[in-house]
């Protein structure tokens, strides 16, 4: 009796991987600088959804939905997320992005709140807002 193993057919032939491409560009989601965010609110009754932040000085922008919303809220950081890839796609700063956003404020369900817009040290103090708003 032999001492090797049998090969088993299925790995007799060589191991191929595909490089798969990055996707598009997208802004950092972390950022430890002044970030500045406003509040999108529920279409249909007002409640927060959550928080789109910008960094001031950072290449970083994120959708942070609020914890008490529930599926709603994470339903509706699609379009957010989606406008914030897009902006960053044309290159522009997530200043720009947040002025754009709040120029054009509805999404599916939420609305931003252009008279929400205020700042906050960090990304964190945002996330923690939307932890325990």
């Amino acid at each position: 009796m032999s001492s090797e193993r049998p090969i088993n057919p299925r790995f007799d032939e060589d191991v191929h991987f595909n490089l798969v491409a990055p996707g598009p560009p997208r802004y950092r989601t972390r950022s430890d600088k002044p970030v500045r965010y406003f509040t999108v609110v529920d279409k249909d009754g007002g409640a927060v959804l959550g928080y789109v932040w910008g960094a001031v000085d950072d290449d970083a922008a994120a959708w942070v939905p609020r914890e008490a919303a529930g599926p709603r809220a994470l339903s509706e950081g699609g379009i957010w997320h989606h406008r914030l890839t897009a902006a960053k796609g044309r290159g522009i700063s997530p200043m720009q992005a947040l002025a754009e956003m709040l120029a054009a404020p509805d999404g599916n369900k939420g609305r931003a709140v252009p008279e929400s817009l205020a700042d906050a040290p960090d990304a964190g103090a945002v996330r923690a807002l939307a932890a325990h708003a």
